[in-house]
């Protein structure tokens, strides 16, 4: 029977705690191979090594083969993917919150039923992002004022967002350039976009704006996602 050729999903991959532990090792730590990463973790060397070629399978690592002075065959290793998942060391808070989401994603509610994407954003925001008792927005500075909250949600991300106004000052276009999480994004739009849409519709429904309205809008560049995020109630000067 020939071997499957199927790209691992990546969602499922980091619903693993196991995996979740290798990839933020990994990317705090810098590259190992999978014995010493045994040994930090406490798991045999086998047991490490079948997830880490899984991970590597599914684009979040990468292994290389390091070859000492001495004689003997080389070691291989492993190393967090650049611009995958786990980019570098400023990005692993960042890694760490969208591991947790999407192993969120696959984790049964009360009702049985996984929340999506988007609630799945939605509710990491209400959790983390303190609520404000301010009523909704009505001038063009108030509302400039809670979409620069937001985006400071984002930076914790690994954002570094460029916000712009239309429609007089009514709607926040804010351009995500060079996504941290850009080769997982391409391959699981729906899950990656879908948990970002949240976060920036929970946080400004902490922020006084729950009936604003959110979109997103993948890839307008090869590079370059796009939100827009509109105040619930017309703005005067």
């Amino acid at each position: 029977m020939p071997l499957s050729t199927t790209t691992p999903d990546v969602a499922t991959l980091l619903g693993s705690p196991v995996r979740r532990l290798l990839v933020d090792t990994l990317t705090t730590r810098g590259s190992m191979t999978a014995a010493q990463l045994g040994e930090i973790v406490g798991l045999h060397v086998t047991t490490v090594r079948f997830h880490l070629d899984q991970l590597e399978a599914g684009g979040l690592l990468t292994s290389s083969f390091l070859r000492s002075g001495g004689a003997g065959r080389p070691k291989k290793v492993y190393a967090a993917a650049t611009g995958s998942l786990a980019t570098d060391r400023r990005d692993s808070e960042g890694v760490a919150m969208l591991a947790e989401l999407l192993a969120e994603v696959l984790r049964p509610g009360e009702d049985g039923e996984p929340p999506t994407p988007h609630e799945a954003g939605r509710r990491w925001a209400v959790e983390h992002v303190p609520e404000s008792h301010e009523p909704p927005a009505q001038t063009p500075g108030r509302w400039m004022g809670k979409v620069g909250a937001m985006v400071d949600v984002l930076g914790q991300w690994g954002y570094t967002p460029e916000v712009s106004l239309t429609e007089g000052g009514r709607t926040a276009r804010i351009n995500l350039a060079h996504c941290p999480f850009i080769d997982l994004a391409k391959k699981n739009p729906a899950v990656v976009c879908g948990i970002h849409r949240g976060l920036i519709a929970g946080a400004m429904e902490q922020l006084g704006e729950g009936e604003a309205e959110v979109s997103l809008e993948p890839f307008v560049a090869p590079n370059l996602c796009r939100a827009h995020v509109t105040a619930s109630l017309p703005l005067r000067p």
